[in-house]
């Protein structure tokens, strides 16, 4: 089992602190560890600050001409950081996703959480980065014996089936769009691992859902210095903010806290709450239904298709979470309405 986030003094950390401590390790921007060295890492919290460090180029500065009532003029700006990450498999090249440094680790576990190739913390063996990439791989990946922080390799434990990897099924997760139609709910269904089984239901009033928009953006801290990345966040039945994260994909921020809900062996998620800053596609409802959370909410509208697997598998799905409106469109049951409806 991977260790858990410990304080000082051996108690566990509560989600605000553990939250605090992630946003302060991502604004450690400048890369420290040495090139050509391989960190493995066999649990999130066993990092060293060089290692935290390198691990959190999250954004850069970029020289832009400013046009303000006519007035122009020359300034630096910062910008989130875009950079590939190559995921391995037992050693071969899975997938590769564009995604903003920092959490690759719980990027890839969660990665493969909604894969259904891992669903506790003992199926996973270690996850190292590797120098450089294999060769072959797209020149924006390959390091050329470098150690770019782009390339992970995630080993399973003994006895963890592999999946086959083929070539459709790299076009399938480089891609990040998910299948389509019905064979998309099928393969929901059948790898599933989570059964959403809140039991006692969650049942959540329309006035916590209304708060939770806010505090998401209040803990964006990288967003508020860029204007440029997704969050997506963990939240308690009672509200409380358990964990959030950022990313310049809506599906990358929702990996990453999957992943270290697997690190912890927290999983499956199912007494919580998870927000997303944009709209929620059949991709992101596919991650929540493979991590078993019960209730997906989202600031925007939801995609045809994430109702319907949404209906189908027993989730919550709130779209257009914006003050005190929202659309329920599946598992209204775990929504405290009032009559007439």
């Amino acid at each position: 089992m991977l260790s858990r986030l410990t304080a000082g003094n051996g108690h566990e950390k509560s989600g605000a602190e553990r939250v605090q401590q992630e946003v302060r390790h991502q604004e450690l921007l400048t890369p420290l560890v040495q090139e050509n060295e391989i960190v493995q890492v066999t649990s999130p919290h066993d990092r060293t600050e060089s290692e935290l460090i390198a691990m959190g180029r999250v954004t850069e500065r970029r020289r832009t001409i400013r046009i303000r009532d006519g007035a122009v003029s020359s300034r630096p700006d910062t910008l989130v950081a875009e950079e590939p990450l190559e995921i391995r498999l037992n050693g071969k090249p899975l997938a590769i996703t564009m995604r903003t440094p920092g959490d690759d680790f719980a990027l890839a576990a969660g990665f493969l959480v909604s894969e259904g190739v891992l669903g506790s913390a003992d199926e996973l063996q270690s996850i190292v980065y590797c120098a450089g990439a294999a060769v072959g791989a797209p020149p924006a990946v390959a390091g050329g014996g470098t150690n770019t922080y782009n390339v992970v390799d995630v080993q399973l434990a003994s006895g963890v089936p592999v999946p086959d990897i083929t070539l459709e099924r790299n076009v399938y997760t480089a891609s990040s769009c998910g299948l389509c139609g019905k064979a998309s709910l099928d393969a929901v269904r059948t790898t599933a691992r989570f059964p959403i089984a809140d039991t006692p239901p969650l049942r959540v009033e329309p006035s916590l859902l209304a708060g939770l928009p806010d505090r998401l953006r209040a803990a964006q801290r990288v967003f508020d210095r860029t204007g440029g990345l997704h969050a997506a966040a963990l939240f308690s039945e009672e509200g409380e903010l358990l964990d959030i994260r950022e990313d310049v994909g809506r599906h990358n921020a929702v990996d990453k806290l999957v992943g270290r809900a697997l690190q912890d062996g927290r999983l499956p998620l199912s007494r919580v709450i998870l927000l997303v800053s944009g709209r929620a596609s059949f991709e992101l409802a596919q991650k929540a239904v493979m991590a078993g959370i019960p209730v997906l909410a989202a600031v925007s509208a939801p995609s045809s298709l994430a109702v319907d697997l949404a209906a189908e598998t027993g989730l919550t799905l709130v779209g257009f979470l914006r003050g005190a409106n929202m659309n329920v469109y599946a598992g209204d049951e775990r929504i405290a309405l009032g009559t007439g409806v």
